[in-house]
């Protein structure tokens, strides 16, 4: 019988939420240097490179690949010879108190987006905990652990659905990929889970993705299971969609399909599909009694030699002068560098803002937006000599109903987050002359590098999503729907999927 300290356990799991907070996997990005030589869309191209930059950028300075440094979610899987040295804690309890070790680090301390009592006060309970754990019990004489930390932009893309037994999961998927729009920041991979009953389903889903990159391999010796020839299947026809790297259409959609599946009721056939972003986080350690996981960090050298340049149409733009008439220069799909001041903004911050034009009671003090700009986001703290931390776009969509009534009663003149916008959001700021800009979803170690300054003006007491103001040089942005309702997101997908299918076509 194997007796497992406590302590190394709960060592072993802040070290591992460290690890994944600044090393990407390997193979994944192996897998988006693939994709990167082989897109042909200029934005696409771009929006992968400042992915794998960013990447390289974080693993070098040990600091989150992404400021969405995600829900911990942790398989564990304890052997029946197993002995723990004490049992006054769970193994929930042990994971919680790794993860509060993990994010309260003061070298890298990482964001705390969990809230609790969420259908009421959703207050932060300041440390990310408690994780999702999900434990089993195994043969053998050691503790296996498979940890990821989940983003909410991807996480609240889940689909599930109760199928016909006679249904077809490949329909269904190319059905509802499109709705699911780019707020999972393509190109990632997508995990199914498919049989047992609902909840099973989506507890396969999420450990699918646990599993290496490997469809190149499963290309080249051929399926020869009935999942094998799904993820296949699966992996062209998703591609052949055009939704590309960020929703801007392009090439590669997705680097991989992973599937799991159990028996199911006779009469059902329940499948969950749940995406992983381009900031896709986890690796897995065993421990054996013989100490803490001995979690090896990656070559540096094995990160692909990228370079981004910016095009000679690069428009450069001072926030601090701008006004409406120069905006309505602006066309979809044109990069900008942004320099000057802008103040931040996300859901709590809106929705508290709401509240205060509702009762009459106008913006907070110091909060002026009148022909200003708003980023979407909730950055990391900063450490050391750092305005700030990774500071990454957060997903607009979830912005849209607060839109309208920001457009008429502020003044405000653009916003700046990832993904799409709603129908209805893009023909508000048609109607209002605004516009919209598309920062890059996963690269936001390197956005932060264009932050110069940034302090809280309002609201403090929402932690990362207070209102800051940002004093930036040169940040680079898209615009994704600029002031005549033209939208990137419709565009660009629209004509590579027809492009894609006109290749397919010449073959």
């Amino acid at each position: 019988m194997t007796v497992i300290r406590q302590q190394d356990f709960i060592d072993s799991i802040e070290d591992a939420l460290q690890y994944i907070s600044y090393y990407h996997p390997l193979d994944f990005i192996q897998a988006l240097e693939k994709a990167y030589h082989k897109e042909q869309n200029k934005a696409a191209k771009d929006a992968i490179a400042q992915i794998l930059i960013n990447s390289r950028m974080s693993a070098e300075g040990h600091r989150p690949i992404c400021q969405d440094t995600g829900i911990v979610t942790c398989f564990v899987k304890v052997g029946m010879d197993v002995k723990w040295d004490k049992t006054d804690l769970t193994v929930q309890q042990m994971v919680d108190e790794g993860t509060r070790r993990a994010y309260n680090n003061p070298d890298n301390p990482l964001r705390a987006s969990i809230v609790a009592d969420p259908a009421g006060a959703r207050k932060n309970t300041r440390d990310n905990t408690p994780a999702v754990v999900h434990l089993d019990l195994v043969p053998g004489a050691e503790v296996e652990v498979m940890i990821a930390a989940k983003g909410g932009g991807s996480e609240n893309k889940t689909k599930m659905a109760m199928l016909n037994p006679s249904d077809s999961i490949v329909d269904w998927v190319l059905e509802s990929l499109p709705k699911m729009g780019a707020g999972w920041c393509p190109p990632g991979m997508l995990g199914i889970g498919i049989g047992g009953t609902a909840e099973k389903a989506a507890v396969l889903a999420k450990e699918s993705l646990m599993d290496p990159v490997d469809i190149q391999q499963l290309i080249d010796k051929g399926a020869e299971t009935a999942e094998e020839k799904l993820r296949l299947e699966l992996y062209e026809k998703v591609n052949q969609l055009g939704i590309g790297a960020q929703g801007l259409g392009g090439l590669t959609t997705v680097v991989d399909i992973k599937i799991k599946s159990v028996p199911t009721h006779a009469a059902s056939l329940p499948v969950v599909m749940i995406p992983n972003c381009a900031a896709t986080r986890h690796v897995h350690f065993h421990l054996d009694g013989s100490g803490p996981a001995d979690i090896k960090p990656p070559k540096l050298e094995d990160w692909p030699q990228v370079t981004w340049e910016l095009g000679s149409n690069v428009r450069r733009v001072n926030l601090d002068t701008v006004t409406p008439e120069d905006v309505q220069s602006w066309q979809a799909g044109e990069t900008v560098l942004l320099s000057g001041k802008m103040l931040t903004g996300r859901d709590a911050a809106h929705k508290r803002i709401a509240d205060r034009l509702n009762k009459g009671e106008g913006l907070p003090e110091g909060v002026d937006l009148k022909n200003k700009f708003i980023y979407y986001v909730g950055p990391v703290d900063a450490v050391g000599d750092e305005v700030v931390g990774p500071a990454g776009p957060t997903t607009a969509t979830r912005m849209d109903k607060f839109t309208e009534m920001m457009l008429s009663q502020t003044g405000l003149l653009g916003m700046i987050g990832k993904s799409e916008r709603g129908d209805a959001t893009v023909e508000s700021i048609k109607q209002h002359k605004a516009v919209y800009l598309m920062a890059v979803g996963g690269a936001a170690y390197l956005v932060s590098k264009a932050i110069k300054k940034a302090r809280v003006v309002a609201f403090e007491d929402l932690g990362m999503e207070a209102i800051y103001e940002f004093e930036v040089e040169d940040m680079p942005v898209t615009v994704a729907v600029d002031s005549q309702g033209n939208n990137v997101h419709k565009q660009g997908p629209a004509i590579w999927k027809v492009k894609i299918e006109e290749m397919a076509g010449a073959k």
